[in-house]
């Protein structure tokens, strides 16, 4: 089966004249490091800009060097996924660096046991490490501080190390996100000797040498680290707090071009190709596996800025609201992958989120709202697009553009370089009208309201600002799911943010990883790519 694949690939790839060695030098090695069993190489269109996750700037991408090199206390369990292989399961909390906890009578008082484990010099992991680490992710500022503060964290006098194996944590109130928080990307635990040794008195936490080295007690360390071309890790044979990874090396392409990487994995000169564009994952389906995981808490939608005149009319958002083509974007961008979100609304009575919204493509609904508002003659505005994310948001947006030029509103695309993407939207949520995907990582309806429609917070692209939003957020957010009022002040929270429609849902995404020579790939919530258990096919 693997010869025929490896044929089958060539000759679609001669056919049409895609791709050599010759054009594309870097793959000259590709192919000698590819029939290594200790060597995953796995291709990625998307730049890692730091290793170090709670530096300010650092991009998701990045994200995923915290997850292989450094271990966290806690981590999810996994389960079999929908969209193949694996997934995590939010429902059941593992060990990681912390081999036992508990939580005090009144839920405020976190006791965690350390593990036997050492860094990747050799020293040992200690409670005093665990304290240095929390200390930054909360004194840092930025995306990991207002994380590290969904779960109660925020302070440095919170964290105490009782002795060398044993780490407390102090909570404010008791949370049901506290523990599960423990186990996103943030909380990861740095050898704070080292790290001291390195820092200066303008840079007391050691951004500058996190950067660009990793000193962790996980899986893998950073061997090689090129921006814009590669990253290499290599396998810490010491790893304590989990099996032992198949791969002794894993090699990250960073390759831009959707076309080449789509060459790359049809000629098994990579084993891994990850977030690949929806149409690549429909028709390389029929040669390989593809793992298509619809993201938890997750939606692709129309960011609305009220800071952009028309948009602080609710008749004008409502107008867009009908005017969307959601069906033919869902086919045109999303090849029929993941979840439709517009159509009959779900159940009122539901809490689940992501949800159908009640909104449909209806032309005439839309020019009666429009006429009922204040702009009734339509108005202009640009419509912003990620140019590192153009395989879904170029199609919506063109198919939006002709949509509401139907109604009077005259839309012109605006491409944005990747690298400034986040900043524009969502740093200094200038884009009066764009596109956004945010997921959510813990997998809750209120978390996802903390962090989108929460005024200031950083994935509320839109600038909305509800009063009892704020409120119903704030209290529901620490609320046990089995509390009288938690799903009563979801339903609310569900029925304002349909109301007042800030942002406008499309579908549900999946994430589209494909496998040629490698099996037991995880999804994991953080959209990163986790190398840990990935073996050879």
């Amino acid at each position: 089966m693997e010869t025929k694949m490896t044929e089958i690939s060539r000759r679609r790839l001669l056919q049409a004249g895609v791709v050599t060695a010759a054009s594309l030098p870097f793959l000259r090695a590709m192919p000698a490091q590819a029939q290594s069993s200790d060597v995953l190489v796995a291709v990625n269109g998307q730049t890692i800009n730091s290793l170090d996750l709670h530096r300010t700037g650092t991009n998701r991408p990045s994200y995923q060097v915290a997850i292989n090199c450094y271990d966290r206390l806690v981590s999810f369990g996994t389960k079999p996924s929908t969209g193949g292989g694996l997934e995590f399961d939010y429902s059941k909390v593992e060990p990681e660096l912390a081999e036992s906890w508990s939580v005090s009578e009144d839920g405020l008082v976190l006791t965690f046991n350390l593990r036997d484990a050492t860094f990747q010099d050799g020293s040992p992991v200690t409670a005093a490490d665990v304290k240095w680490s929390f200390d930054r992710a909360v004194s840092l500022g930025g995306f990991p501080a207002v994380q590290m503060k969904a779960g109660g964290f925020v302070r440095p006098d919170q964290f105490a190390a009782i002795d060398e194996k044993t780490f407390q944590i102090n909570l404010d109130a008791p949370s049901k996100l506290a523990i599960p928080d423990l186990a996103v990307p943030i909380p990861f635990v740095i050898n704070s000797k080292l790290a001291m040794a390195n820092a200066t008195e303008e840079d007391p936490w050691a951004t500058e040498y996190l950067h660009l080295n990793t000193i962790g007690s996980g899986a893998f360390k950073v061997a090689r680290w090129t921006p814009g071309e590669q990253l290499i890790y290599e396998r810490n044979d010491d790893w304590a707090s989990g099996p032992l990874p198949a791969y002794k090396r894993v090699v990250i392409r960073e390759v831009p071009s959707a076309a080449t990487r789509r060459a790359v994995i049809e000629r098994g000169d990579a084993q891994v190709s990850f977030n690949i564009p929806s149409k690549d994952a429909l028709e390389l389906s029929e040669l390989m596996e593809v793992n298509s995981t619809p993201i938890a808490n997750c939606i692709n939608c129309i960011g609305l800025n009220t800071k952009f005149e028309p948009f602080q009319d609710a008749d004008v958002r409502k107008a867009v609201a009908y005017a969307i083509p959601y069906e033919a974007i869902f086919q045109t961008a999303a090849y029929g992958r993941g979840a439709p979100l517009w159509g009959e609304e779900t159940e009122r009575g539901d809490i689940a989120w992501p949800r159908k919204t009640g909104y449909v493509e209806d032309l005439d609904k839309a020019k009666e709202h429009l006429a009922k508002s204040g702009f009734p003659d339509g108005f202009e505005v640009p419509f912003s697009i990620s140019l590192n994310q153009l395989d879904w948001m170029e199609p919506t947006a063109l198919l939006i553009q002709e949509s509401l030029g139907k109604i009077g509103i005259t839309v012109t695309i605006d491409k944005i370089p990747g690298a400034d993407w986040r900043t524009a939207s969502l740093v200094e949520k200038r884009l009066a009208f764009h596109l956004e995907g945010f997921g959510g990582w813990l997998d809750t309806p209120d978390y996802y309201f903390f962090w989108a429609y929460k005024h200031g917070h950083l994935f509320n692209s839109s600038n909305y600002h509800n009063e009892e939003i704020e409120a119903l957020v704030d209290v529901t957010l620490p609320m046990e799911v089995d509390h009288p009022d938690y799903e009563p002040n979801v339903k609310r929270m569900l029925e304002i943010a349909l109301e007042d429609l800030p942002r406008i849902p499309l579908w549900q995404p999946a994430l589209n990883v494909a496998l040629n020579g490698a099996t037991d790939y995880e999804f994991w919530f953080h959209r990163q790519l986790d190398v840990r258990p990935i073996k050879p096919a």
